[in-house]
């Protein structure tokens, strides 16, 4: 069943979400409909495409300074 909803957004971005499905030959309605789809999957995949090692693992190096550089050095030393 569908049911209408009703978005309040700044005018411009109203014209460039217009104009962008004018170009994709979609209505708005449809691209709203199929970022909330990918949004649903998304999170969807994210709960059941890790696993519980993994997901244990999850953000445990949010913290941690550790950069580009700090690779490059890995990789020298390793393969050097």
């Amino acid at each position: 069943m569908q049911t209408k909803l009703t978005l309040r957004m700044d005018e411009k971005l109203i014209n460039q979400a217009k104009s962008y499905a004018k170009k994709s030959g979609k209505s708005v309605s449809q691209i709203v409909a199929g970022y909330f789809s990918v949004l649903g999957n998304e999170q969807d995949r994210e709960a059941s495409e890790f696993t519980p090692i993994v997901k244990s693992l999850k953000g445990s190096l949010k913290d941690a300074s550790v950069g580009k550089e700090d690779y490059h050095k890995y990789l020298e030393e390793k393969y050097i």
